[in-house]
Parts: C-alpha cells; structure tokens; sequence
C-alpha cells in the first residue's frame, strides 16, 4: 500500500499544467538589420552630368523581410524614381540581393542630396543619403549666379 500511495501521487503531478516557459526561451531572435550604403560617382562635377550610384546592403540575416525590396530615389532636383522588383517567392537559404544601381542626370548646378529608400510590403526597412555637388558647366542658364 505504501508504494501505491507515491504512484498516485506522481500520476496527480504529471497531469498538472506545467509553468509557461520563460518569455526570453519563447522569444524568436531578433534579426539583424542590413546596414545601407550609399555612393555616387562623381559627387563632384560640371553641369551637364549624368551621376551614377550604387545602393548596397552590408551585414544582416538573408531573411524574407530583406528580400526583393522596392526601391525608391529621390534625386533632391524635383524628381523621383522608383524600381519595384520582380522575384521569385522566398524560400528558406535565398540569397538577398544586396546591390543596387541607378542613375540620373543633373543639367542645373546645384548641391543635391540624393536619398534611396527601401521597402518591402509598404514598410521601410533602409534608407541612405548622399551629396552631389553640380557645378556650372558651359550653356548651364544658372551659371550666372555663381
């Protein structure tokens, strides 16, 4: 009788809930966020001038929030492109794409900041900015004022 008593005990014990699982183990880690990068060749010129640039992802989980961004420029001269991408679901172990390219011509002088900013499902997830100097070349109309 006295070996039965334990047994009953353990099978009362097992059927209880269990405590919830501390919310860290719950948790999923978080990801880690791509870094954008910004460059512009040249950053300095002479009007006219067509300015290339490179946007470019470093660091970062290749996760699906990283995957085949919408991209938008805004060239700081009155103008705005955007480069919406064509890609093949996601599937786990995908190669993010990590390098962008565009370019743009400036016929007026003038300091711009050229911004791109990246989207995936409506939500930003990066931006970056950087200035091109345009100085007044030959038939620029604002070479007077300089």
């Amino acid at each position: 009788m006295r070996i039965a008593a334990p047994l009953a005990l353990l099978a009362v014990l097992a059927a209880l809930p269990s405590a919830p699982a501390p919310a860290s183990a719950a948790a999923e880690p978080k990801l880690k966020k791509p870094r954008l990068d910004l460059r512009a060749t040249p950053r300095m010129a002479f009007s006219p001038v067509t300015v290339y640039l490179t946007a470019e992802l470093t660091g970062g989980d290749n996760v699906e929030e990283y995957y085949c961004p919408e991209l938008e420029w805004d060239w700081d001269d009155g103008g705005k492109s955007q480069h919406g991408s064509d890609c093949a679901p996601f599937k786990p172990g995908t190669q993010i794409e990590r390098r962008f390219t565009a370019e743009h011509e400036y016929r007026r002088a003038g300091n711009y900041t050229v911004k791109v900013t990246m989207r995936r499902a409506n939500r930003s997830f990066a931006a970056a900015t950087v200035k091109v100097t345009v100085r007044p070349g030959l038939g620029d109309p604002t070479r007077e004022r300089y």
